[in-house]
């Protein structure tokens, strides 16, 4: 979030939706959906449609690839290990992949250095996380909750800043001192 941003933008988001508020947080865009997810607007629904069917698409795609990858292997004769190892490093890697993408979408991760370090672990069970994807798309924008959450806690911090702070410091009178006795 950040607050007071000066966007030449005037009127409109990066999306052509409507601007948000123009002083205090402004919503964090999320991927697919810039801010489309704050007032549901801008064609938010096609993009979740979008991006559901996309995320099957590739994740369809990403399968039938896997087959043919091994279906080459089986057919170079590397024998019985070999495959089975093959097919339960991607079931493992996939099923890391998808709980740490659902995870994602729900809260920030405690150690940023060690969602770096499963980089490679998710990239390897691309699956998984295409699946999370797809089913949190069905239910909402991925992240969409997180966002919300964090940008409704922002804007209720900032009104209390607000309000706490009347009136122009600057107008303010100057009090004079009370003579000493």
């Amino acid at each position: 979030m950040s607050e007071n941003q000066d966007d030449s933008h005037s009127g409109s988001n990066a999306d052509g939706g409507p601007q948000p508020e123009a002083s205090g947080p402004q919503p964090e865009a999320i991927r697919f959906f810039g801010t489309t997810w704050v007032a549901h607007d801008g064609g938010y629904t096609m993009r979740r449609v979008a991006v559901a069917a996309g995320s099957l698409a590739a994740a369809v795609t990403g399968c039938l690839i896997l087959r043919f990858a091994y279906q080459s292997l089986a057919t170079g004769g590397m024998g019985g290990f070999v495959n089975l190892l093959l097919i339960v490093t991607f079931a493992v890697c996939s099923a890391i992949a998808f709980r740490k993408t659902w995870e994602g979408f729900t809260r920030r991760p405690a150690d940023p250095a060690r969602e770096e370090a499963l980089r490679s672990l998710k990239m390897i069970g691309f699956i998984g996380s295409l699946l999370a994807y797809f089913l949190r798309s069905l239910t909402e924008a991925p992240g969409e909750k997180l966002h919300r959450t964090e940008y409704e806690t922002a804007r209720v911090q900032y009104k209390t800043r607000r309000a706490s702070r009347t009136g122009n410091p600057a107008a303010r009178r100057k009090r004079k001192p009370k003579p000493r006795r």
